[in-house]
């Protein structure tokens, strides 16, 4: 996940490496977390694959610059229209960066993500139901189970 945050901070112009993690600290960082020592390979990963470059920032002490070359873009683009997952960190990390996807892409994601979380509502009331109704022949069910605290 962390090559699809890159690239999207990149989306919005070059950066060096300790300002991408500040931006991630302040940004995404509220639902993912990356340290020095995992961003530095993944962007050094990121510019042997050909989709992003890397430059001598001027006037940095051994600084580095990292841009976004087309590659990278099509790469996040691509990434970021697919179907929205059911992990909660990745759903998240994709809306934060859905100003890059056309209108009419950012909505079909959105509703047909809607339409799976209300599938899976309708399958949780279904097994709640089922559980409710056991409940009912067993003696003592607070013996066999503990009330949810929502």
């Amino acid at each position: 996940m962390l090559e699809y945050i890159i690239l999207g901070l990149l989306m919005e112009g070059p950066m060096s490496g300790y300002e991408m993690k500040k931006t991630i600290d302040s940004s995404v960082g509220l639902f993912y977390r990356a340290s020095f020592g995992s961003l530095y390979p993944v962007l050094k990963r990121l510019a042997d694959k050909g989709v992003l470059s890397v430059a001598e920032a001027e006037g940095g002490r051994n600084k580095k610059e990292y841009t976004l070359l087309p590659a990278g873009k099509e790469q996040f683009v691509s990434w970021l229209a697919e179907p929205l997952p059911v992990s909660r960190n990745e759903v998240l990390l994709r809306i934060f960066f859905y100003d890059y996807l056309d209108e009419d892409t950012r909505q079909a994601r959105l509703s047909e993500y809607e339409n799976k979380l209300e599938s899976e509502m309708r399958r949780l009331q279904a097994v709640q139901e089922i559980v409710a109704g056991e409940l009912e022949h067993i003696e003592h069910p607070e013996n066999y189970f503990t009330a949810c605290p929502c």
